[in-house]
C-alpha cells in the first residue's frame, strides 16, 4: 500500500535573537502542511545559544518531528555541543554523522545525517602536505565515513533521506563563483549517496546556487531559503514509488 509523506526542507535560517516571530511564524506554517521537518544547518547568524533558543522555542510547540544538522555558522562560537544539547530538549533530533528512524504516517522514515566539509569537486582538496592541510582531509573522511554507515544503516525503511549542509554535488553550486567551491561542498560526499541511493537529498549553505541537482540519478536540493525564497520548501515521498522521485511543491 502507498503512502505519500509530506517533507518540509529548510538550511540557512540563520537565526538571530531578535527573530523570534519571524521564526515561529514560518515553523508554525510548515509545521501545519508536512509530516515532517528537515533543517540543512546554519540555524543561528553566530553560534551563539541565544540565537539558537529561537529556533528551538519554534520547534517545541510542533506536533511533527523535527530533525537536524548543524551548519558553519552554527560553529562560529565554538559552542556546537551547547546548540546541539538546547535543539534536543526542544525534541529536535539532532543528527552528526549519524542517523534516526522514525515512524511517520505508519512508513518508517530513515534519515542520515552530516555536516558535510570541504573538498571541492574533480580537482579536489588532496591529502598531502601540512597539518592543517591533512587534517581538512581527514575531517571530510570522518564526514563521508559517517555519512556511509547512516545510509547503510537506514537500508531497510520504507524511506530514506540524506541531510547534510555542505554539498556533495557541484550542480546546485552553480551561481557562485568557482572559485568558492571548494569550501562550499566535496564530491567525496557523492560515494555514499551513489552506493546507497536515497530517495532524496538535501543540502544547504550555498546561498547564491541552484535548487536542484543529482548524483548519478538521486535527487539532491539547495534547500537554502537564499536559493528557494521560501521559508521551507515542501517534498512529497511515495513510500511504495522506490524508483520515483520526490515531487517539489512550490507552495507561496
Amino acid at each position: 500500500m502507498s503512502t505519500t509523506i509530506r517533507v518540509a526542507a529548510a538550511g540557512d535560517i540563520h537565526a538571530g535573537a531578535e527573530d523570534g516571530n519571524r521564526v515561529r511564524e514560518a515553523f508554525e506554517r510548515a509545521g501545519g502542511h508536512a509530516d515532517l521537518l528537515l533543517l540543512a544547518g546554519d540555524l543561528t547568524q553566530h553560534g551563539q545559544v541565544d540565537e539558537v533558543c529561537v529556533v528551538a522555542d519554534a520547534c517545541r510547540a510542533l506536533e511533527v518531528p523535527v530533525v537536524a544538522v548543524l551548519g558553519n555558522h552554527d560553529w562560529q562560537s565554538d559552542r556546537p555541543d551547547d546548540l546541539r544539547r538546547t535543539l534536543t530538549e526542544a525534541g529536535v533530533v539532532m543528527l552528526d554523522r549519524s542517523h534516526t528512524i522514525l515512524p511517520v504516517c505508519g512508513v518508517s522514515v530513515g534519515v542520515a545525517g552530516v555536516k558535510g566539509f570541504v573538498g571541492g569537486f574533480a580537482q579536489e582538496w588532496a591529502n598531502f602536505g601540512e597539518p592543517l592541510f591533512r587534517e581538512a582531509y581527514a575531517e571530510t573522511t570522518r564526514d563521508v565515513d559517517g555519512l556511509e554507515q547512516s545510509l547503510a544503516a537506514i537500508g531497510p525503511c520504507g524511506i530514506r533521506i540524506a541531510l547534510l549542509h555542505y554539498s556533495p554535488v557541484e550542480a546546485t553550486l552553480v551561481g557562485e563563483p568557482e572559485r568558492l567551491w571548494l569550501v562550499l561542498g566535496a564530491d567525496r560526499l557523492a560515494g555514499p549517496i551513489r552506493r546507497h541511493r536515497p530517495d532524496l537529498v538535501v543540502h544547504g549553505h550555498a546561498h547564491h546556487g541552484s535548487f536542484e541537482g543529482d548524483v548519478d540519478g538521486v535527487p539532491v536540493y539547495n534547500v537554502a531559503v537564499h536559493v528557494t525564497g521560501r521559508d521551507f520548501w515542501s517534498f512529497e515521498l511515495d513510500s511504495a514509488a522506490v524508483t520515483s522521485p520526490p515531487v517539489a511543491i512550490d507552495e507561496r
